[in-house]
């Protein structure tokens, strides 16, 4: 069989730690000189694993971090680290957008696919996760669900930020987890359109051209960088400062608001929908 061990991806798109992970046993590994194969067998684990963390399609496991420690004589050189690994929330390009976030003094988002992760209940986002192809493994399910469910202290946080949500009426419509953790997540929406500070809109599908078309986005304030647009698609996402983009985006913003469903048409209807009038 082939040693992979030469395709590992330099991939930003992952946590550091795992990054590290991976570039210390391809280094251990080729420092004992032994192929892929061969150092599988030395460990007990199967050459497709030692090559999936090696290229940084799985994070190392902790039976495997272990094995390595045992077989080398390296204590805590793998473990430490796979702890590390446990601890962080985010990939590494979502980070600068979660800082942001945290501090957001105002928050403003269009979303076309999913509610979005400060409104989820925790089994939306089960729904979500278990969705993922490839598949994630539990773990790192668990570990997404926990770091979405603690940004939501924005929520209750004080002072309070401004929050504006505008949904497109397919993410309501979609059971992402199933029909009834979908009604579920459609009661959550109503309790978060009472408070004073956000604000919910529903774009309907019969509004078929508005200014949302050319895909989802975030604007966040902050009180020391100002405001930046958050675009993300297919795991990987880009925090921009530029103000002509984030003025075109804020402009564009406005717009869909107004073309939107007003919060309290928008809390009827998602009422309806809970309730299966529509």
């Amino acid at each position: 069989m082939t040693d992979h061990s030469n395709s590992q991806q330099n991939d930003d798109n992952v946590p550091t730690s795992m990054r590290h992970l991976a570039t210390q046993m391809k280094a251990l590994r080729e420092w004992v000189g032994l192929t892929q194969r061969e150092f599988s067998k030395k460990v007990g684990f199967s050459e497709s694993q030692i090559a999936s963390v090696e290229q940084l399609r799985r994070p190392m496991k902790m039976d495997l971090a272990v094995q390595l420690e045992k077989q080398f004589n390296l204590p805590g050189v793998f473990t430490s680290v796979v702890d590390e690994l446990l601890k962080e929330p985010h990939p590494s390009w979502f980070e600068p957008f979660a800082e942001a976030e945290a501090e957001a003094i105002a928050l403003s988002t269009y979303q076309t696919q999913l509610i979005h992760g400060l409104l989820q209940t925790e089994a939306y986002t089960r729904g979500v996760c278990a969705a993922y192809r490839p598949a994630l493994e539990d773990e790192e399910i668990e570990r997404r669900l926990a770091a979405r469910l603690a940004r939501q202290q924005l929520l209750t946080r004080s002072p309070s930020p401004h929050l504006s949500f505008i949904l497109e009426e397919v993410t309501l419509r979609r059971p992402t987890a199933g029909d009834e953790a979908q009604r579920e997540q459609l009661h959550r929406l109503l309790e978060a359109g009472q408070e004073r500070h956000i604000e919910i809109q529903v774009m309907p599908t019969e509004r078929g051209n508005h200014a949302g078309l050319e895909g989802p986005f975030t604007l966040v304030e902050t009180p020391d960088q100002g405001m930046g647009v958050y675009l993300e698609v297919q795991g990987t996402g880009q925090l921009i400062t530029e103000r002509r983009a984030v003025n075109r985006h804020a402009r564009r913003y406005g717009i869909l608001q107004s073309q939107a469903l007003s919060p309290e048409e928008s809390a009827e209807f998602i009422k309806q929908l809970a309730t299966g009038e529509r």
